[in-house]
């Protein structure tokens, strides 16, 4: 499900700010950006994601503004005398390149803020993480209950034609009957009675290719089993998604049976409703 949360808090050394956002993917997939200063807990922060999240393509942020008043910052001698090393060693095989000073200083690690007391900005990273987190799962939760109720509406119209083929299924069978025995009226010899048996025999078989009983009470548990997901606390989408697995295929079964217009338009908006749940079900956690 998409979602977004947002939070800010001083520190000593600035405003420390974090961002969360998600959009619909089917597995968990996390990018990270983090200042020099916090990329020591990105094991840390991922791991507290994943721990409440399960599905989604989310990025988090973390930015460090400095106060208004300025701050110290001081250059790493070490990580600039290597950029040298490195420069000197490129400078004989490209002549021609030349380095800007403001790439130089973009590079990590090159420009550090004097003073930071990293385990207080690491304890503030993380505690305000939990709040975005905390407000991040609320607005997944508002938005999955909108999704829950739009399935449910889906659920009450699969369950309507579900009934629907239920109810005119007998006068299928009677109409079957009617006209395989005047099928076979036709056929038979005016001096050689057909015989009763024998009829009851085509009949049943016609019939066994008509059954769907089978797949309308598959289709009945599978109703149950989607309105019980929907009720737990947990993450359901992948269970979702091979549950609309299962609805698809008794559609198709319902469709191949089909002898008559009405059960075929009842098969094919079956499948409509059910592309319609599967197709939210892939917003869902």
């Amino acid at each position: 499900m998409t979602a977004f949360a947002s939070a800010e808090v001083p520190t000593e050394v600035g405003t420390l700010g974090c961002e969360l956002r998600a959009v619909n993917h089917r597995f968990l997939e996390l990018g990270v950006r983090l200042p020099d200063e916090l990329r020591v807990l990105e094991p840390q922060l991922r791991e507290r994601v994943s721990a409440k999240v399960s599905r989604g393509k989310l990025e988090l942020t973390f930015r460090l503004r400095a106060n208004d008043g300025g701050e110290a910052l001081a250059i790493d001698d070490g990580v600039v005398a290597r950029l040298s090393e490195l420069a000197g060693d490129l400078a004989s095989r490209f002549p021609n390149a030349h380095t800007d000073i403001t790439e130089v200083l973009a590079w990590p690690g090159v420009v550090r803020r004097r003073g930071v007391d990293a385990e207080q900005l690491h304890a503030q990273a993380l505690k305000l993480l939990s709040t975005v987190l905390d407000e991040f799962i609320a607005a997944r939760e508002r938005e999955g209950a909108n999704l829950a109720q739009v399935i449910r509406d889906r659920a009450d119209a699969i369950a309507t034609q579900v009934t629907e083929v239920r109810a005119f299924l007998p006068l299928l069978r009677t109409a079957l009957r009617d006209k395989l025995h005047a099928r076979l009226a036709e056929f038979a010899p005016p001096a050689a009675p057909l015989e009763p048996g024998r009829i009851e025999q085509e009949l049943v078989l016609a019939l066994q290719k008509l059954d769907v009983d089978e797949e309308l009470d598959r289709l009945d548990a599978h109703l149950q089993e989607l309105r019980r997901a929907l009720d737990q606390r947990e993450p359901v989408g992948r269970r979702l998604d091979f549950l609309m697995q299962e609805f698809n295929r008794e559609a198709n079964t319902l469709g191949s049976k089909s002898v008559d217009l009405r059960s075929t338009n009842a098969a094919i908006e079956l499948k409509v409703l059910i592309d319609q749940v599967r197709e939210q079900v892939q917003n869902i956690e």
